[in-house]
């Protein structure tokens, strides 16, 4: 069998659709090569925005087997594992943390796939030819986040030495219910009430909600859920990651893979979110409203979903990352992993215990959150 071949990509571009996502699981919408097409093509991603594409793959003469996302960040915005104060700490101390490498889906913390390879391609040797790219690079460092267990550990046989960071999401499984009423039953009776009397708040006001996919989601719907995308930024005072570019990017090329949920008043839409599906799970990903009405961010981000995997089949919606308030509403606490590379072995020792003292939190948060579910012994 021919040897593997390393080759780094400037942009995406660089490689066919059809190679880059003959690789990638078909649950997993974040890794298609639409997906991050459209982050570069729409000036999301680029160098204008600190995100400079790097993508490393494996070939063997003419064929890819091997795909992972990768880009030069001179920057920590956008990635949802929170290292601004190792930069901080290390730059202080004379170093340069930045340009630095890092393995993510940009502005999606989701867990999923990072390394795409061909089934005939052994995952050890790969890891250890990407590891060597990073290793001899004049990068500080080298992040993998939100990946699968599977993959994490993967990684740990190849580098013992990586650093594990520990983090927490809360997703909804599906474990037989039938339907909305279904998993209502599996509840305990309070949490039954207070979820009936939320979704009856919601008709109280007024409000409708419609679930739209693929080709039922046109222009104007797009132009409307991108204007409520707005405004939840705005209100923190600065404008959203994504532009409407980049959405009209994905109903154009992925629209098979695209949940818009709308809540209208007297007929006319005043909230959306917009999530993204795979052949198993629902990820919730971007919301906002034109109004303020009780319970509406409930019923459109968690109880549309949930009623929108029932109904298609779906085993898994994962609503994005924070909040408790998932937890009460059937959401359980899924661990997660981040592995870091860090050049300098002094960093690296001083990151090292600060990585062990956030385990134990995490896992004491976790342990907490497992209590505080609301279903039914």
């Amino acid at each position: 069998m021919s040897e593997l071949i390393l080759k780094r990509l400037p942009a995406i571009e660089a490689v066919a659709a059809t190679q880059w996502n003959a690789l990638v699981d078909e649950d997993h919408p974040f890794l298609r090569h639409e997906f991050l097409h459209a982050l570069e093509a729409s000036g999301a991603v680029g160098r204008a925005t600190g995100w400079v594409p790097n993508h490393l793959t494996l070939w063997r003469g003419d064929a890819l087997v091997g795909a992972m996302p990768h880009y030069h960040k001179y920057h920590s915005y956008g990635e949802y594992v929170f290292d601004w104060a190792w930069a901080d700490a290390w730059e202080g101390a004379g170093g340069r943390y930045y340009p630095k490498g890092l393995t993510a889906i940009p502005f999606s913390p989701v867990p999923g796939p990072r390394l795409a390879l061909a089934a005939d391609v052994d995952p050890l040797a790969a890891r250890e030819l990407l590891a060597a790219a990073w290793e001899e690079s004049a990068l500080s460092s080298w992040h993998l986040l939100f990946a699968q267990d599977d993959e994490v550990e993967a990684w740990l046989t190849a580098r013992p030495d990586l650093l594990v960071r520990h983090g927490v999401q809360f997703q909804w499984q599906d474990r037989g219910y039938g339907d909305f009423e279904g998993f209502l039953s599996a509840l305990t009776a309070k949490r039954r009430k207070t979820i009936r009397r939320e979704r009856r708040r919601v008709a109280e006001q007024g409000l409708t909600l419609h679930r739209l996919t693929g080709e039922a989601i046109g222009e104007r719907e797009l132009e409307h859920f991108f204007r409520c995308y707005e405004i939840t930024y705005l209100e923190r005072g600065r404008h959203g990651y994504l532009n409407l570019d980049f959405f009209r990017r994905l109903r154009r090329t992925m629209a098979d893979a695209l949940v818009l949920i709308q809540a209208r008043l007297d007929d006319q839409p005043v909230a959306a979110a917009l999530c993204l599906q795979g052949s198993r799970t629902l990820f919730g990903r971007y919301w906002g409203s034109e109004v303020m009405a009780d319970c509406l961010h409930f019923e459109a981000c968690y109880y549309q979903g949930i009623e929108h995997c029932l109904a298609h089949g779906l085993t898994c919606f994962d609503p994005g990352t924070q909040g408790e308030h998932k937890l009460t509403r059937g959401f359980a606490p899924r661990r997660l992993r981040s592995l870091h590379h860090i050049a300098d072995p002094r960093l690296r020792d001083a990151l090292a215990g600060f990585c062990d003292e956030e385990r134990r939190h995490v896992e004491a948060y976790c342990r907490a959150a497992e209590r505080a579910l609301p279903y039914r012994c």
